[in-house]
């Protein structure tokens, strides 16, 4: 059981005599506090502090014992510390060590400076992303060449059930998106055309933007939403459960089981998957063309066939390749990189999917240009 902490003033041998003893801890410390406080020194010259009859002494009680000394100190007193106990040197040397150390407030930076820091901080960690990105890609494409020289390598099984997850089972959100983009595009094209009496091109602009561009974009920023989150999740989890350690123990490359599948497949659903978004996108414009328009579905498809050609569709068709490389190994790079539990999937997840959008629409506008220098 524990003994209460106390202290007494008396006068022996013709000097003052300050006794402690009990427990001086923390648990106590509100009394000890208070008995210290009552504490009234008189105007002697010598005081002496025995600590004899301690039993127990934690850093809270050496610091109260040293505000007792203090205020004899304070009365003109040279106090004497008696009676110490070995065991509890080590206690008296670290208050006092630390007695006198004030934490630091930190320096009130400017608003502007720490906007600048803020920016530049901002600017290495995206340069070392994007160093350590682009040797990741480059690693992926080598595992790719080199698995080609050896076709065995390729696991068709994951290869099949990857394009069954990321192509077939995406193509209702995929259809249902794009039969109600093709509808916004042919209802807004017709009323502003409607102005100029030119509501006829409204299936021109339809058979230009959504295989040119609308298909395979919005294909590709659902594909990443949907795919590339789930490639960094599911190979996440698998590196917070060590099981990627476990493999490379093994022997296994990581790259090759579970990149290069997820890779392939993209690059194989995505085309497929913007081919689709194209047809259900025009079919979705023809039908609000030919209720606004008041129009025949035979003149809408004829009109259509003078407007679409095969130059606007292979357009899109060739961005889709790209975009899907883009989403499967960002997604699988963060993936990789995951630590610290569910958070850290959490979080590379959502990074995964706003640097995939990033890149998807960054190579868009390189298309772009580059088609617009070839005339194309």
């Amino acid at each position: 059981m524990s003994d209460p902490g106390w202290i007494r003033e008396a006068e022996t041998g013709g000097r003052q005599v300050l006794s402690a003893g009990g427990d001086w801890t923390v648990t106590g410390a509100g009394a000890l506090e208070a008995a210290v406080k009552s504490l009234k020194p008189k105007d002697e010259p010598d005081v002496a502090l025995d600590l004899s009859d301690i039993s127990a002494l934690d850093t809270a009680g050496v610091w109260l014992l040293r505000q007792a000394a203090r205020r004899y100190e304070e009365a003109g007193a040279s106090v004497a510390w008696e009676g110490v106990a070995e065991r509890f040197r080590p206690l008296f040397d670290l208050v006092a060590e630390n007695e006198g150390h004030k934490p630091e407030r930190p320096p009130h930076a400017n608003a502007l400076i720490a906007a600048i820091a803020r920016l530049g901080k901002t600017t290495v960690e995206g340069w070392h992303e994007a160093v350590a990105l682009t040797a990741f890609i480059g690693l992926a494409t080598i595992t790719g060449l080199r698995a080609c020289l050896r076709p065995r390598r390729f696991r068709l099984v994951s290869l099949t059930n990857q394009i069954e997850q990321t192509g077939l089972n995406a193509m209702p959100i995929v259809g249902l998106m794009a039969f109600l983009i093709g509808i916004v595009l042919a209802y807004q094209g017709a009323i502003q055309l409607r102005k100029f009496g030119a509501e006829i091109y409204t299936i021109d602009m339809l058979a230009i933007t959504i295989p040119r561009e609308i298909g395979v974009l919005l294909t590709a920023i659902m594909v990443a939403g949907r795919s590339g989150s789930a490639f960094t999740a599911q190979i996440g989890t698998m590196k917070v459960n060590e099981e990627i350690a476990a493999m490379q123990a093994l022997g296994l490359d990581p790259m090759e089981i579970l990149v290069l599948p997820r890779v392939n497949a993209l690059m194989i659903a995505l085309p497929i998957l913007t081919l689709f978004s194209i047809f259900i996108g025009m079919v979705g414009g023809a039908a609000m063309a030919i209720v606004s328009l008041d129009m025949a579905a035979v003149q809408f498809l004829n009109r259509l066939q003078e407007a679409m050609t095969i130059k606007h569709f292979m357009v899109g068709m060739v961005k889709a390749p790209v975009f899907a490389y883009l989403i499967a190994v960002v997604g699988c790079y963060q993936g990789l990189r995951v630590s610290g539990g569910a958070e850290g999937v959490g979080r590379l997840t959502t990074r995964a999917v706003v640097l995939s959008i990033f890149l998807v629409i960054v190579a868009d506008a390189v298309f772009s240009i580059m088609f617009a220098a070839m005339d194309i």
